[in-house]
């Protein structure tokens, strides 16, 4: 009762709610306490919603992000409990996705394969991964209710580019660490989509300027991370996902259709590897008896006609695959989740009005969050939720974070790395998660620290219930696998 009453007044004089008042505050915290059933195991916890300064070279704040906190109850030594880091995309997104869907102890209501119901709000997440580890959900400048404090400051070249973002954040990790007291406990970083970039960049940036060794990254729906797949490559990389859209839409022939997923997706990665992107590479010098029966296959597998590829001359747009694929029947497929069908205004065209798939989850996320963080975390601002936020032009130049991640990889022999994709995922398709994995490591003599897991959804393939199941207990795997042995060295040994 006592800490409930110190709470009431810690937000009453720290976090003001006057409408007049629309100033972030740079440094500030609100604490909760909840419960929530885990694997059948009840599992007190405190929330901590706050803010934390980003601070120039000269020690002056021009930043602050919102992140939130949760620390399981019960925890006498958190030396050895892991922490995990956690970061969306965009860029320009908030951390709403996976806080409010994924591993969290509360996600939005929906419904079994990820559709928006009404009433919205929230319920308990049984799959949380609270039970193993503690989560800080970090928002990016101008996402969430982050925000830069500074208008002197020159935004774009301190925070919105692929280095400026990984540097400033590797600095606010660092003080977040040491103002929770947790540089001895085992850390993990896991990013999606845009965040994987982030994420791979932080590995080594956090290594190399923070002395800060991380035991796992978690790389979910993984962007290109400056791995190149240009031309015969790129084109050809597409075939498996477009196989698993049209094997969901039931618009491949019966003898694929009849089979399961899996099994097609094998045959049709075979293909791609060993037969399509060396005809890929002759491009307009293929034989054209070849050209034919490549077009023929491709047709095939992707349940597109085989004019369409013809026309395409065989490097078909993922753009054109949403709108063409189920043309006949008067619907588009989601861009980042093909499961999710959508309507055009005319049927004519190359690509869709609008994607599908987000307009939906934004149907479901943005009450859901809004009203989780002011009625449940008891943070209440009148600054807006910025579900994306203004962060562009993005600079994309020097983009090495793969390489980063390798480098990281191979200076901590502690680090495991573990990509998840979503088969239906037509932006970071799985199979260039595969490829992105199998270059990752040249030299192969780290891959029995790289795994990839593949599920039967999309983007956010935690969205659909059996698969957010799934997809935690491989985080829960991971975690525990990569705890190290007490007195177990961080080196490599020659085998004998």
């Amino acid at each position: 009762m006592f800490r409930s009453f110190l709470l009431s007044i810690f937000i009453s004089f720290v976090l003001p709610t006057d409408a007049q008042d629309r100033m972030l505050p740079s440094d500030t915290v609100v604490v909760t306490n909840h419960s929530v059933s885990v694997q059948n195991q009840k599992i007190n916890y405190m929330a901590e919603c706050g803010t934390q300064p980003v601070w120039d070279e000269e020690g002056k704040v021009v930043a602050s992000l919102f992140y939130t906190y949760y620390t399981r109850d019960g925890i006498d030594d958190r030396s050895s409990r892991p922490l995990v880091i956690s970061f969306n995309g965009g860029p320009g997104s908030a951390s709403v996705w996976m806080h409010l869907a994924y591993t969290g102890p509360r996600i939005l209501i929906i419904d079994d394969e990820g559709f928006p119901v009404q009433p919205y709000g929230v319920k308990e997440n049984p799959h949380t991964i609270l039970d193993v580890a503690d989560i800080v959900y970090v928002n990016p400048v101008n996402t969430g209710y982050s925000r830069v404090l500074d208008k002197e400051v020159d935004a774009k070249k301190m925070f919105f580019g692929v280095n400026q973002d990984i540097k400033y954040l590797a600095e606010w990790i660092n003080s977040f660490v040491t103002r929770k007291n947790r540089w001895t406990s085992p850390k993990y970083l896991i990013g999606e989509s845009y965040g994987t970039t982030r994420v791979s960049g932080l590995a080594l940036e956090l290594q190399n300027r923070q002395w800060m060794y991380l035991n796992g990254v978690i790389l979910v729906s993984p962007t290109g991370i400056g791995i190149k797949r240009d031309g015969p490559v790129g084109a050809a990389n597409r075939l498996p996902y477009f196989a698993a859209a049209a094997w969901y839409q039931k618009a491949l022939p019966p003898e694929l259709q009849n089979r399961d997923l899996p099994d097609v997706l094998e045959e049709v990665e075979t293909y791609t590897i060993n037969e399509l992107l060396p005809a890929m590479v002759m491009g307009g010098f293929l034989d054209d008896e070849k050209r034919k029966e490549v077009i023929s296959k491709m047709s095939y597998y992707s349940g597109l006609s085989e004019e369409s590829i013809e026309q395409n001359n065989m490097d078909v747009p993922t753009s054109f695959f949403w709108k063409d694929l189920l043309r006949d029947k008067g619907y588009t497929i989601g861009r980042l989740d093909s499961r999710y069908l959508g309507l055009d205004k005319k049927d004519a065209g190359t690509r869709p009005d609008f994607n599908s798939e987000l307009t939906s989850w934004l149907h479901s996320f943005t009450p859901a969050i809004n009203f989780y963080l002011r009625e449940h975390l008891k943070f209440k601002t009148d600054i807006k939720y910025n579900m994306f936020g203004p962060v562009r032009p993005w600079d994309r130049s020097g983009d090495n974070t793969g390489e980063n991640l390798r480098q990281a990889m191979a200076q901590n022999p502690y680090l495991n790395v573990m990509i998840q994709s979503g088969y239906y995922d037509g932006a970071t398709t799985y199979f260039n998660a595969k490829y992105t994995m199998w270059q990752l490591d040249p030299s192969g003599k780290m891959k029995d620290r790289l795994s990839f897991k593949g599920y039967r959804s999309g983007h956010m393939m935690y969205l659909r219930a059996e698969d957010l199941k799934t997809a935690n207990e491989d985080i829960r795997h991971l975690i525990q696998r990569t705890i190290p042995r007490e007195g177990v060295p961080a080196r490599y040994e020659v085998d004998e």
